[in-house]
């Protein structure tokens, strides 16, 4: 499936346009969105457990913050820096590429942006034409097609499921390849499955974009986080080839527990990245200097706290995917990645509950959400409709109480 970018009615006058055609086409983020109303219900006294939102449940590691804390105090972080990221910084996520991938890049391949959302944006819009257009395997994170049509270009969407472990193959994407292909959009693991692919799977599909001439923009994000005897393995990496013609982003913010610290970076050939760092120049200029310190102490630090964070997301893991398993209807696959669990609830569509029958995972997720309190973010968000998903990055308490919820409300389900 693909999604055009829109054009304004030629039969409106261009000053009675309030929100241009390209904006006004651009979904709410789904997972901010289910977030903040599960925020909103809980500050209200409600007793709502969410499992919308993609961030870790543990604070920043100290001497993290106590690095910011000593920015604020230094004049010089109080003035503009450049636009692309701290030297030193820049210079210290190269070093931590090598570290943790094995891929050897120069500090004037990284460009440090405010997030990964920023970074994913830049890297899209500084090589994508009106027209251009991206694989994307799905489901897929909400923000990459909305990324992709912003830039000018068109998402084209190759869709896999529990059966194949939310894994496309090459043979998929090669059906979904045009003359207008240009880019294939990369994510291992995944957010919102947890598929985690092979090193020989990685291979494959490198290859595979190699031997077409294709760019391919590959989010590391959740490299940390893999659990038993799943691999992360970096494209770039495994297939050198095709590294002139690949971009990385990655960040602080799911390692280190530092989600609202917005920082995030691109990686890719030295011409892009200038491209993208022009761009940045004019939309933010430099990221937070004091975000950026912190960001320095997080990728020059070891990665003890991570390796305890991952520890809590493999038992919470084993223990939602067996309650979710248990439930009438309901098939989660083990996820090996990130700390998402994404089941099929197609089993449970249609039947009654509590006077309704919920035909799509949207009304479904509506309903849990008034009937039980829990808060989930249905699989439309991710262009698989007859999903939930739900991050596991939550306390282990809240974990096995708002899923316990969930069964007792699903088990009422009727034909």
């Amino acid at each position: 499936m693909t999604a055009a970018t829109p054009h304004p009615d030629p039969s409106i006058r261009p000053a009675d346009r309030r929100v241009s055609a390209r904006i006004g086409a651009i979904a709410e983020s789904a997972t901010l969105a289910v977030d903040a109303k599960a925020k909103a219900l809980k500050a209200a006294g409600r007793p709502v457990i969410g499992f919308g939102a993609g961030e870790p449940d543990f604070p920043t590691p100290g001497y993290i913050v106590d690095a910011a804390v000593a920015a604020c105090r230094d004049p010089k972080n109080h003035r503009y820096t450049p636009a692309g990221g701290l030297p030193e910084l820049k210079s210290a996520i190269a070093a931590k590429t090598l570290r943790d991938s094995g891929w050897a890049v120069d500090a004037s391949q990284v460009l440090v942006t405010n997030g990964g959302k920023q970074a994913i944006y830049e890297a899209f819009a500084a090589i994508l034409d009106p027209g251009d257009e991206v694989v994307v395997p799905a489901p897929y994170w909400t923000t990459y097609p909305e990324s992709i049509q912003l830039a000018g270009g068109v998402a084209v969407e190759v869709v896999a499921d529990e059966t194949t472990g939310y894994k496309v193959s090459v043979e998929q994407l090669e059906a979904a390849r045009t003359e207008n292909t240009k880019v294939l959009l990369f994510v291992s693991p995944s957010n919102p499955t947890g598929a985690v692919y092979s090193r020989a799977e990685v291979e494959a599909v490198g290859r595979w974009a190699a031997g077409h001439g294709l760019w391919v923009l590959t989010d590391e994000i959740y490299e940390h986080l893999v659990y038993g005897d799943a691999e992360f393995v970096s494209l770039p990496v495994a297939v050198p080839e095709l590294a002139d013609k690949c971009i990385v982003v990655n960040g602080v913010a799911k390692t280190y527990a530092m989600t609202g610290w917005r920082v995030g970076w691109v990686i890719g050939p030295q011409d892009v990245i200038k491209a993208a760092t022009n761009l940045q120049s004019h939309a933010t200029s430099n990221v937070s200097n004091v975000a950026q310190v912190a960001a320095l102490a997080a990728v020059s630090g070891d990665l003890s706290a991570v390796d305890e964070m991952r520890t809590a997301f493999d038992r919470r893991r084993q223990t939602i995917v067996r309650m979710l398993n248990e439930i009438p209807g309901v098939v989660c696959p083990v996820p090996e990645g990130a700390f998402y669990a994404y089941p099929s609830v197609k089993g449970v569509l249609g039947k009654e509950l509590r006077g309704q029958r919920p035909q799509t995972s949207a009304e479904l997720a509506s309903l849990i959400l008034d009937e039980v309190e829990v808060a989930v973010v249905p699989g439309e968000a991710f262009g698989t409709p007859g999903y939930l998903r739900l991050s596991y990055a939550l306390g282990d308490e809240d974990l096995v109480e708002g899923v316990s919820r969930l069964q007792k409300l699903l088990s009422e389900a009727q034909d």
